[in-house]
């Protein structure tokens, strides 16, 4: 039998990439054929992060005083080597990730696009003249960068979310520590490489790999630390809140369990078509994935018919098969989440209607995968229809108007995105001010965000400080500093 060659990656500090100190590794599987090794990666330690921290920290003050066209140059450079290498970028990100291939190639170029955009925003970003009564002083304030930055990232948009992170952070002047998910770490090394390649100077970016109990809490506490950008869930979120300093940053991407509503008017048809597509793409491992949907007990039936029809046609495999729609689950941990979660929607008395089986057979054998799972005669308490899944699995929940229907929506600790089907324009209005979520769709999924608009969510979705994504993404990463000046 031949042997495959696994590559060992490095960390990235002060602009080397040096082995972890205590010269530990870990493995990145392919969660579809969970024998196969993506590669080796450093199990860094708290020295590793302090030696990363620190090179942020020594580059900072030169980084910060480099002009920003300088640094949109290289942010640029990084962006083209993104999209020249796109082919086997999208490939390695499906092989580890799980994602379809198609998938994996708009993120890869979404994540380009994204570098383009903040390399230009971050060009125009300033301060405001304001008026005054002395004609012989003038009165402005002053953006500047905050310092040292951790980006800690999930592992369902590895290298988009990193992006929308990191790039902001540079072009406004600052220095970043980036810790990528264990379960997808080679996407993020690839990022850091393509900005080695652009020309980054050493420290302004470093790049460390391990398990967050390791090395987490520095990255948190420690006193060069201006400022913690994390995406994932509510509980580690809440965690690292509680663990920074107050004078220490924190901008939180968490949790959601977002609902679609499906009104009366609706269009059958295409209401299904939202929820399968807002269900279970990505395998429903996304933040903003639909897991609830609130349909009128009127059109319920039918909407369920057409419902199960089109889950039914979703093609489940590989992500480099060609039609598959349904990916693998990223790991183990997540499978048996879902698993469970499909349990406990048994055990509480939902009606399972399709799918809430987990593939072993076959082509599925290697591979964390499991079945498109909806379950009707949902009520709003079942755990089912409050806590948060993260993948593949939709609560149908039904509702005798308008009214309920948005009490239902609005009656979990989660607000991150919320959609409404309808063809009545006083309830889309309504919807947009009635519902509690950040993001607010009508007649669209509850997934996807544009690279140029605002991004967060609401109650534990978010800290609700910050926003990500848009020109306001690069409000977190600078303070402001006002300046009187008399002559």
């Amino acid at each position: 039998m031949l042997s495959i060659k696994v590559d060992t990656y490095k960390n990235y500090i002060n602009g080397v990439f040096v082995e972890a100190k205590g010269n530990e590794t870990f493995t990145s599987i392919n969660p579809a054929n969970k024998e196969e090794i993506v590669g080796v990666f450093q199990a860094s330690d708290k020295e590793d992060a302090m030696l990363a921290i620190e090179a942020a920290e020594r580059a900072f003050s030169a980084w910060a005083k480099v002009s920003p066209s300088k640094r949109a140059e290289i942010l640029n450079k990084a962006a083209v080597i993104l999209e020249n290498n796109v082919d086997i970028l999208a490939s390695e990100l499906t092989r580890e990730e799980g994602k379809t291939i198609g998938d994996a190639r708009n993120e890869v170029l979404r994540s380009a696009a994204t570098i383009r955009y903040y390399a230009v925003e971050g060009q125009s970003l300033s301060g405001e003249t304001f008026p005054n009564d002395d004609p012989n002083m003038k009165v402005s304030s002053e953006r500047e960068p905050l310092g040292v930055i951790s980006v800690i990232t999930p592992w369902n948009f590895p290298l988009s979310i990193p992006v929308r992170k990191i790039a902001p952070a540079l072009i406004t002047g600052n220095t970043v520590v980036f810790k990528p998910s264990s379960d997808t770490p080679l996407i993020a090394y690839r990022l850091v490489e393509a900005f080695h390649m652009a020309g980054i100077p050493k420290g302004v970016i470093n790049f460390i790999t391990g398990s967050s109990a390791a090395i987490g809490d520095i990255l948190v506490e420690h006193p060069a630390i201006k400022a913690v950008t994390f995406t994932g869930s509510t509980k580690a979120g809440e965690y690292i809140y509680r663990h920074t300093s107050f004078t220490t940053r924190t901008q939180m991407e968490l949790g959601g369990k977002n609902p679609i509503i499906i009104m009366e008017d609706a269009d059958i048809e295409k209401a299904a078509t939202l929820t399968v597509n807002g269900g279970f793409s990505l395998t429903g491992q996304a933040c903003t994935g639909t897991s609830r949907v609130i349909v009128l007990k009127s059109i319920k039936n039918a909407f369920i018919e057409k419902l199960v029809e089109k889950t039914s046609a979703l093609k489940i495999g590989d992500g480099f098969e060609e039609g598959v729609k349904i990916g693998p689950l990223a790991n183990k941990k997540q499978w048996d989440n879902v698993l469970d979660y499909i349990d406990i929607g048994k055990e509480e008395g939902a009606k399972l209607i399709f799918g809430g089986e987990a593939l072993l057979d076959g082509k599925y054998e290697n591979g964390y995968f499991v079945q498109p799972t909806i379950f009707s005669d949902v009520t709003p308490s079942m755990r089912i229809a409050k806590e948060e899944i993260f993948g593949p699995v939709i609560a149908v929940i039904e509702a005798e108007d308008y009214e309920e229907a948005i009490k239902i929506a609005n009656d979990v600790e989660y607000g991150l995105s919320a959609s409404i089907v309808t063809n009545s324009l006083e309830f889309a209005y309504r919807f947009t001010k009635d519902i509690q979520a950040g993001t607010v769709k009508v007649n669209r999924t509850t997934t996807g965000n544009l690279m140029n608009a605002p991004f967060g969510g609401l109650k534990k979705s978010s800290t609700s400080t910050f926003r990500e994504s848009g020109r306001v993404g690069l409000e977190f990463f600078t303070q402001l500093k006002t300046v009187y000046t008399g002559y």
